[in-house]
């Protein structure tokens, strides 16, 4: 078994940072596509970014030049740098990762969310 946490959520006002952090544990062989992904009230979930345990990125157009994402191999972790946030980005955020576990089989996990909110 395999558990996501994150952390760093929290209240901003327009146009300043938060930090989003995630730690995968458990029965890790390795750790493919890392990302985070955010639902809104009322919404989908939806792609934010994601990073390749080689380094290779992907953004929501809409965060693309604001949020930048990273990971720390050796730790498990993966990162969401935020800045310039808008109130359009509130919303719940989830870690996900692809993990191939000690039984060599991929699988999804996800986190259980963290709350972002953009207001003044």
């Amino acid at each position: 078994q395999v558990q996501l946490v994150e952390s760093g959520g929290g209240l901003v006002q327009p146009g300043g940072s938060l930090r989003l952090s995630c730690a995968a544990s458990g029965s890790i062989f390795g750790i493919d596509t890392m990302g985070w992904f955010r639902q809104a009230p009322g919404k989908e979930r939806d792609l934010v970014a994601t990073i390749t345990s080689g380094g290779r990125t992907n953004y929501a157009d809409s965060v693309k030049g604001r949020f930048t994402i990273s990971r720390d191999n050796a730790k498990n972790r993966v990162y969401l740098q935020m800045n310039s946030l808008k109130p359009e980005d509130t919303a719940v955020y989830y870690c996900y990762a692809l993990v191939v576990g000690t039984d060599k089989v991929a699988r999804q996990y996800w986190g259980q969310g963290t709350q972002v909110t953009v207001s003044s």
